[in-house]
């Protein structure tokens, strides 16, 4: 049987998503609780990885077992065993074919940027004193629309099969205090929204034009891309699947 387990998580202890040797991350604690609390090895298989320092507001993964138990009493004891940075919000049972990571239909990222100091923003946003021009960057950003091929924006050495990925969305919008980069895409590169925004930054303070911006997707090669922005403004918020997946959990 599989099982679908939603959860979010605050990313600043952790060094991203996935397994890795000597490194703690949400993926391996996820893993140890179900394994202890179901007695036997469980390893979930996530909708898409995120990098240390990322958070998710909303993650998916799925995990097989022959057990039937009660979802809202494994819910209740892996969230007492997690650390206060994972929450998992629901457990539920699923078709046998329903896959976490290639069901997924879309992806939306959320880039949160911060232009004054303010001690609750830490470790949840970019503080960056520059002026910006987001009216500009919204121009750019806008422009990636009409993209394809996002190798500008990837990670270099990732064994990836293509970098063809379907932008939907992409505009810079202030929430209070912040502003806020969102995008939509069917699928994301590594690393792909944190090199985007720092080069929508690159546009925001003039270092580049919109003709630039247009000749660095067009060149395909990261190093003539803006730098990464920090991991710590970037939140994974929703990820949607075909009607009837969910079974209406969420």
């Amino acid at each position: 049987m599989r099982y679908f387990i939603s959860l979010a998580y605050k990313g600043t202890d952790f060094h991203g998503w996935q397994v890795q040797p000597n490194a703690v991350t949400v993926q391996e604690r996820v893993n140890k609780g179900l394994s202890m609390l179901l007695k036997e090895e469980i390893c979930v298989l996530g909708a898409g990885r995120t990098d240390a320092g990322v958070h998710a507001k909303q993650m998916y993964a799925h995990f097989d077992t022959d057990q039937i138990f009660d979802c809202e009493k494994i819910q209740y004891r892996l969230n007492s065993y997690l650390c206060e940075s994972i929450h998992v919000k629901s457990i539920f049972l699923v078709s046998d074919t329903a896959h976490a990571r290639f069901d997924a239909t879309a992806r939306v990222y959320e880039y949160w940027l911060c232009q004054h100091k303010n001690p609750f923003l830490k470790d949840a946003a970019w503080l960056l004193y520059s002026n910006l021009d987001f009216d500009l960057m919204n121009v750019a950003a806008e422009f990636l629309l009409e993209v394809n091929d996002f190798k500008s924006f990837s990670k270099l050495h990732c064994d990836v099969n293509t970098h063809i990925c379907d932008v939907r969305k992409a505009i810079w919008e202030q929430r209070g205090e912040i502003w806020v980069f969102s995008i939509e895409a069917d699928r994301f590169l590594r690393n792909m929204v944190r090199a985007i925004v720092g080069t929508l930054i690159d546009v925001g303070k003039g270092r580049i034009t919109i003709d630039e911006f247009k000749d660095i997707v067009a060149k395909m090669d990261r190093r003539a891309a803006g730098v990464s922005a920090p991991a710590k403004g970037l939140y994974l918020m929703s990820i949607n699947y075909p009607d009837g997946l969910l079974n209406g959990n969420s």
